[in-house]
Formats: C-alpha cells, structure tokens, sequence
C-alpha cells in the first residue's frame, strides 16, 4: 500500500468514528505561519493571566510531546445545537460547549478508539493523541492540516461548522501526506472585537485573558470577580460565547451536531440565578456530574450567579 492510499484510509477511519473534519499536518515542516512568534508575544504581554500551564516550552516544539512524530493528525468535532438562550435578567448563560456531557470524555473515547486501530495496523507505528488536555497548539495544528483558520477572537473556524468545534490531535511516527494549511478569511470584519463587553480583544487574533469573562467566570479561583469584569457579566455564569454569537461564519453555517452526548443537560440552557447563587453540594453534583463544568466547582458557580444578582 502506497503513502497515499494509507493516508486515505485513515483519514476515511476517522469520519467512520463519528469526527466530522481530519486533516494531516508535516510535523517537520518548517511552517511559515508564525505561530510560535505569536505565541511568544501573547505570553509576554501577560495575556494568559494566571494559567501558568501555557507558558510550558512543549507549546513550541511538538517534538518535545513525541520524539519520533512525523505527522499530526488533527481531527475536529461540532457540538452545536441550536437552542437560544432565553430573554430575562433573572436567567444565567452557560457557554455552549458545556451544555451537555464533558466533551474531554467524549472526544477522548474517540482518539482512543482511534489511536489503538492505528497501532494495530503495524507494529511499529506509535501514537500520542490530546484534546486540550496536552501541550499542544491546538488551534495551530488544526489549522495548518487544513481543518479551519484561527479568527481574529482566537477560535477555529470551520467553513462547514463555524467555530462550534471541538479540537483533538493524534501525534505518529508515521509519513502521511499533508493537507494544504487553511487560509484565513475573517477578512475586515470586526464583530467578535466590537462586541465584546469587556474589550478582552485590544487587537485582531490577540485574548487578553484578564479582560475575558470566559476566564474569570472558568479559570479565576478568587472570591469575588474584578469589578470590571462582575458590572459586565451579562447573566454569564460559565463561559462566555458573545465573540462567538456575532461571527457571521457561525450565524451562516452552523449545523446541528449528529452527536447526542452534546444535547444539553436539563437545566443548562435557562438556570435560575437564583437557584445557582445558592445551589447546594448535592444539587450542583447531580446537575454537572460527567460535565466539563465541574472545573469550575460549586464556589465558582455560587461567585458567578451572585455577581450577576448583585449588579
């Protein structure tokens, strides 16, 4: 079997386990992107506030997480579904991607899945795979095997499924042929940049995470939120998608997910505020058990609900 006829049975063994986009990237490829000179720059200006993980030097060399990789499989899962948050003050918004079940468990079941079907074609094949879990560039990786573009608010676009996407990798030391690295086509549009509340987005394809409700209300373990960020909440408990909302790639072209582990949950659409501000240990174990909202525990979600009250 030639290398372009295992690559394309690979790539056709992955849609068979339920991913919706595979790309190939060359892990020896000198990439011409500037990803790694970004990078650099994101963390210097302390845009990754207190998540010390992402300052790890594995980030810029993927050699560092697999001596003998040769390729990256990058594979992507789309989780939308399209409910509406409902109108009200008195509701709480949980980011789309935490209303159903912990997407690590599901995606990671999938890699696995797919990581032990390679290894068995051949002994010698080796395989490492992440799905945020890891020291890669997700996001990077993904876009230069082709799966979509990094966007000026630093998610994933896909032209089939927006940036609605959950994003995973497979690190091997086999030669497959690559995919072509995907353009970028947010082109002068600035919606993402302007209708973010906190103005976490000073500059095109650049975060600043100590301005994003999405870390604040997941990530900051503090017992009360900055005052900058609590007065522009917006009902957001967990997570924030407003940079998300207003793409216009998401408003044309998301599709529901065919993946019924990401329907949500009940309750997770429209929370009380209420309720969540003063949820006990045994309701916010039964209503986020084999959630990815469990990072944020009980004491995040109470913070987060009475910030939203007390404004």
């Amino acid at each position: 079997m030639n290398t372009l006829e295992w690559t394309e049975i690979i790539k056709q063994k992955a849609l068979d386990l339920g991913f919706h986009k595979v790309g190939i990237a060359n892990a020896n490829s000198p990439f011409n992107d500037a990803a790694m000179t970004h990078l650099k720059t994101w963390l210097s200006l302390g845009y990754h506030a207190d998540m010390a993980w992402m300052t790890n030097p594995k980030r810029f060399h993927v050699r560092d997480c697999m001596s003998q990789v040769k390729s990256v499989i990058c594979v992507a899962l789309n989780y939308y579904t399209p409910h509406q948050h409902p109108e009200g003050n008195e509701y709480g918004k949980i980011s789309r991607y935490g209303w159903g079940r912990d997407y690590h468990k599901v995606i990671h079941k999938k890699l696995k899945a797919f990581s032990q079907w390679l290894e068995d074609q051949e002994n010698s094949v080796k395989t490492r795979y992440y799905a945020d879990t890891g020291p890669i560039q997700d996001k990077v990786w993904a876009q230069r095997a082709g799966i979509g573009w990094i966007a000026k608010n630093s998610n994933l676009i896909t032209r089939e499924y927006g940036s609605w996407v959950f994003l995973g990798e497979i690190l091997t030391n086999l030669s497959l042929i690559p995919d072509k690295p995907h353009t970028e086509h947010c082109g002068t549009c600035r919606r993402c940049l302007d209708a973010c509340p906190t103005e976490a987005i000073p500059q095109p394809f650049m975060v600043d995470a100590n301005r994003c409700i999405a870390y604040h209300t997941i990530e900051n373990k503090a017992e009360t939120l900055p005052e900058a960020i609590a007065s522009h909440l917006e009902g957001w408990v967990a997570g924030c998608d407003i940079c998300q909302e207003v793409c216009p790639w998401n408003q044309r072209f998301a599709q529901e997910t065919d993946i019924e582990d990401f329907q949500p949950y009940p309750g997770n659409i429209a929370p009380k505020l209420t309720d969540l501000a003063n949820i006990t240990p045994e309701a916010w174990d039964n209503r986020f058990r084999a959630s990815a909202l469990r990072r944020i525990k009980m004491e995040g979600f109470r913070r987060n609900a009475r910030a939203n009250l007390d404004k």
